[in-house]
């Protein structure tokens, strides 16, 4: 099988090119809450929202993983402690339920909770009461986090619940619109290898950076 060739040049490329499949003239006549779902996705984000003249945020989330595998996650936790389940890999590694809940708990107490007080003061995630979120990812792997994130927008009483990536893998896209209002993309590909394959350029970001850009 031929590899699937490199689409973005970096995030910037990627960011206007998803601007050219989302409807923004009937966007800029709404008001939008355009949040990224993970560091990566922030430069994409931020660049979105200023088409839409918002301010980009960022909802904080931590993967879970199984306990004797660190790279196979098993569920995803926000920082408003939702939590996301891969139900499939739970059952096939047999892990208990008790396990998924009380390590969230532990990462909500002891990771999320400390990022949002040093990023929003401790503001939480909260004026999404009737209106319209917009949540952006650099791309989507599994969708866990993603669907992590619109549920917790949907739990906080959003009006409506859109996503935007720039690829992602064609089996991603059934789920996310079973629950999301729409879902606009760039690129779907039937056999998904990872986001960074993708990539041209896709440096790391941090914390520290999202935050310095806070100011």
């Amino acid at each position: 099988m031929i590899p699937d060739k490199i689409y973005f040049k970096n995030r910037d490329v990627a960011a206007y090119r998803l601007i050219d499949v989302l409807p923004m003239d009937k966007m800029k006549l709404e008001e939008w809450l355009v949040i990224s779902a993970s560091y990566g996705g922030y430069p994409i984000a931020k660049i979105i929202a200023k088409e839409l003249d918002a301010t980009p945020d960022i909802m904080f989330s931590r993967k879970i993983y199984a306990p004797n595998n660190e790279e196979c996650e098993v569920a995803i936790v926000t920082e408003s402690e939702e939590v996301v389940i891969h139900e499939e890999l739970v059952k096939a590694f047999d892990i208990s339920l008790d396990f998924v809940f009380s390590k969230s708990r532990y990462i909500f107490q002891n990771e999320l909770s400390s990022c949002v007080n040093k990023y929003r003061k401790g503001k939480k995630l909260d004026n999404f009461h009737n209106k319209n979120v917009l949540l952006i990812d650099e791309g989507l792997n599994t969708s866990l986090t993603m669907m992590a994130c619109i549920k917790t927008a949907i739990n906080l009483g959003a009006k409506s619940v859109s996503v935007a990536t720039p690829i992602l893998p064609t089996a991603s896209i059934c789920t996310i619109e079973s629950i999301a209002d729409d879902l606009y993309y760039v690129k779907n590909l039937d056999h998904f290898i990872t986001i960074d394959f993708y990539y041209d350029e896709l440096e790391t970001i941090t914390y520290e950076q999202i935050k310095k850009d806070k100011g």
